[in-house]
């Protein structure tokens, strides 16, 4: 009798040790099933939605050889497509590290030709204008970092830039500048990003781009994209 007792409490010891077993298998698979999701949720946290690309750009079909006053006037053609300067660099930034591209633009648009254009531009800096943007950002508190990019007119930001600049709190943002111009470069942009933002930082990994090599400076681009150190894109 004692050892039908002894037999059936080993059989009943066993079946408890294979029951624990499985519950501690399923504790670890549940628990790094846990982590895996954890981590492809911290992956996610690195989507493009902390990155804003933001650009003012004017593409307008004129020649703009000799002229010094307004920079990324000319346009660039790509697979038959007309893309403004300042845009194309933008799109580059964007298919190299990934982000979220927005296009600045005016409630009443720049007129086409280059002249009046270029007499327009000077006549609001001279008036200290501040035209009124048609497009905004949507929460705009989720980026940390706005790559800024804008044409040199008149050796300043244009107008709608001071426009896009005061909208919006860039405090504790990154601000990452690239400029598109006849010659001038950033002029005394930088400082002047500075003054209206003085609570942003201002990187000094600028990009500084002439119009005459716009259409062959993808190479440049992407390159100094990279250099950011701000990859994005999904693997």
């Amino acid at each position: 009798m004692r050892r039908w007792i002894g037999l059936f409490l080993s059989i009943v010891l066993i079946i408890s040790l294979c029951a624990c077993g499985k519950t501690d298998s399923f504790t670890k698979n549940n628990s790094n099933h846990k982590k895996t999701a954890i981590k492809e949720k911290e992956n996610t946290t690195t989507e493009n939605s902390h990155i804003l690309i933001a650009y003012f750009t004017v593409p307008e079909n004129v020649d703009t050889s000799g002229v010094d006053a307004v920079a990324g006037a000319s346009i660039v053609v790509k697979e038959n497509e007309n893309i403004g300067n300042t845009e194309y660099i933008a799109r580059i930034v964007k298919e190299t590290i990934g982000g979220d591209l927005f296009r600045i633009e005016t409630k009443d648009s720049y007129p086409l030709d280059h002249d009046i254009l270029v007499d327009q531009a000077a006549e609001e800096q001279d008036q200290d204008l501040r035209p009124e943007l048609s497009s905004h950002v949507e929460n705009f508190k989720q980026y940390d970092t706005i790559i800024l990019g804008f044409p040199n007119w008149w050796a300043d930001l244009p107008m709608p830039m001071y426009s896009f600049l005061e909208e919006y709190d860039f405090d504790a943002k990154t601000i990452i500048p690239f400029v598109t111009h006849g010659g001038s470069g950033f002029s005394s942009i930088l400082n002047t990003i500075s003054k209206l933002q003085p609570n942003a930082y201002v990187s000094d990994n600028t990009f500084s781009l002439s119009r005459e090599k716009v259409a062959n400076g993808e190479a440049k681009a992407k390159e100094w994209a990279e250099s950011l150190g701000l990859n994005v894109k999904p693997e």
